[in-house]
């Protein structure tokens, strides 16, 4: 017997919503939510800026346009219904320059194609209507933006999946995920070992350490960015009355200044994107170790720095300089200055990249037989979407391998092992490193690969 039906890691909003979803789906199973932290929502569910958005920027057919638009509408549904404050904004997209309106205009071909409603295009004299303060060439008025807590989202969903009669456990912090006696086996940091009939790991930051010999993950790697937010002083947050956000140049991976009113009714300007040498990093100056070898270890990270080098180099002086991204905002509401900025929060964004340099923008279904991992570019601070999540059933769909006696204990694949399989010292059983994994060699005998 195991220790849950379904062991979920990570209590962050996506964590909580799986096991939400789980219970809904499986009234009395029996689920277990695991979190290192003392609190839900520790990380990048509470270090945003919470902002609901409505699908305006991905592309047509993707994952993400799909599931952004859907799951704007259950958010606010949810919110609502259980009494979560939420309110829907509205957003201004703003073309400041020329060679911004074609990129203007595919945005609003995007929310046609996405299905978004009631969304407008503004020229100079309209921009006012909606914003006051603000000047521009055209804009899009999206209307179905909105503000919320996420942090409060999640505390939501903590009491719902306990009320269903969910284990929320915190303070265990899970170390290594393996297999044993045909079930997901999670080792935590005190030495001991949790079983489960199915594992989904909600790590967030920590996705691609707890996903490793999973296949198809070799050549990911979550690579940090932090990012840094400025406040306008409270008398100066009449000049914002929803959120203005530009024109995203495709060119590079990160959206640019923008001004968001949050649902205290404060408002924010950012975030920036700069490197980040600590994964857990809520200050400005954060850093750990393990955490750099991981970053700069990768080749991947070398091959989107040369890729993005410029951009990068001027992220990194917005950082330092108030005063450059006071100009920077001043194309958009010119009546901001500098005195009325001060430094904000701070978030970190968990950005997946591959191997070759290049940034996975929309979620990643690898099918391996009765098992399924997923991975996505999680967004940055400014919003918790789905992170990387992986889910394993057990079993093998063919070739099932033996496993170990129920007496004998957990066996988690070593490090070295990991991209193949483990071997029982004293049984001589292929263990997979995870269960629902096939091994190269059962693949190959099953034809799936030559």
């Amino acid at each position: 017997m195991g220790d849950a039906d379904y062991i979920v890691v990570g209590a962050g909003i996506v964590g909580l919503a799986t096991a939400w979803t789980v219970l809904q789906r499986q009234p009395g199973a029996h689920v277990l939510v695991l979190d290192k932290e003392g609190e839900p929502a520790k990380h990048q569910s509470g270090h945003n800026s919470g902002v609901v958005h409505a699908g305006v920027y991905y592309k047509p057919g993707s994952y993400k346009a799909t599931l952004c638009v859907r799951g704007s509408r259950m958010m606010i549904d949810f919110c609502r219904e259980h009494g979560v404050p939420v309110r829907q904004t509205g957003k201004l997209v703003v073309a400041v320059a020329q060679h911004e309106l074609e990129r203007l205009d595919e945005l609003e071909r995007r929310t046609q194609a996405n299905g978004l409603q009631g969304v407008r295009r503004l020229g100079p004299d309209g921009i006012p209507e909606v914003e006051p303060h603000a000047v521009g060439l055209a804009a899009l008025h999206v209307p179905a933006t909105g503000a919320v807590d996420y942090a409060e989202v999640t505390r939501t969903l903590r009491r719902l999946v306990e009320q269903a009669g969910a284990e929320v456990r915190l303070g265990v912090e899970v170390a290594a995920v393996g297999a044993v006696a045909g079930q997901a086996a999670f080792r935590t940091t005190d030495g001991a070992t949790l079983r489960s009939t199915r594992a989904i790991v909600c790590a967030g930051l920590q996705a691609d350490r707890l996903a490793k010999g999973a296949p198809g993950i070799e050549g990911l790697r979550v690579v940090p960015f932090r990012g840094g937010y400025f406040d306008l002083v409270p008398e100066a947050t009449s000049l914002v009355r929803s959120m203005i956000y530009p024109v995203p140049d495709p060119a590079f991976p990160f959206l640019g200044v923008h001004f968001t009113r949050h649902i205290d009714d404060t408002v924010s300007l950012g975030p920036n994107a700069v490197p980040a040498f600590k994964r857990e990093c809520y200050d400005r100056w954060g850093f750990r170790g393990q955490d750099v070898l991981d970053t700069f270890g990768f080749g991947g990270t070398w091959r989107l720095y040369r890729r993005y080098w410029r951009m990068g180099m001027r992220e990194v002086a917005d950082d330092l300089s108030r005063s450059r991204y006071v100009r920077m905002a001043q194309r958009y509401i010119p009546a901001v200055e500098e005195r009325h900025v001060v430094k904000g929060h701070v978030g970190v964004r968990a950005q997946v990249v591959r191997r070759d340099g290049s940034l996975v923008d929309d979620f990643t279904m690898i099918d391996h037989g009765p098992s399924c991992t997923s991975s996505t570019r999680p967004r940055p601070p400014r919003r918790p979407a789905s992170r990387s999540a992986r889910c394993w059933p057990t079993g093998c769909s063919a070739r099932p391998p033996r496993s170990p006696a129920p007496h004998e204990p957990a066996r988690l694949a070593p490090r070295r092992h990991r991209r193949r399989v483990a071997r029982s010292p004293s049984r001589g059983a292929f263990i997979p490193p995870f269960p629902g994994r096939l091994t190269t060699v059962q693949m190959r005998r099953e034809g799936r690969i030559g």
